[in-house]
C-alpha cells in the first residue's frame, strides 16, 4: 500500500514534466513545418563533379597544373 502512495504522485510528476516538455516544443517551432525537410531531400538535384574537381578534392597534383 506505501508503494502506491509513493507511485501515484511520482507519475503525476512525470507526467507533468512530459507536459511541460510538450509544450515548450509547440512553442519553439519544433513541428512547424514537418513535410519541406523530407521532400527537400528528394527534390535537391546536384550537378555531377567533373574530373577536375575530383582529382583536386583527392589531392591529386597533375590536376592543379
Amino acid at each position: 500500500m506505501s508503494v502506491i502512495l509513493l507511485l501515484i504522485p511520482l507519475s503525476i510528476l512525470l507526467a507533468t514534466c512530459f507536459l511541460w516538455a510538450f509544450i515548450w516544443a509547440v512553442r519553439s517551432g519544433q513541428y512547424e513545418d514537418t513535410c519541406t525537410p523530407s521532400m527537400r531531400l528528394l527534390t535537391e538535384e546536384h550537378e555531377p563533379r567533373s574530373a577536375k574537381s575530383k582529382s583536386e578534392f583527392r589531392g591529386d597534383a597533375s590536376a592543379k597544373d
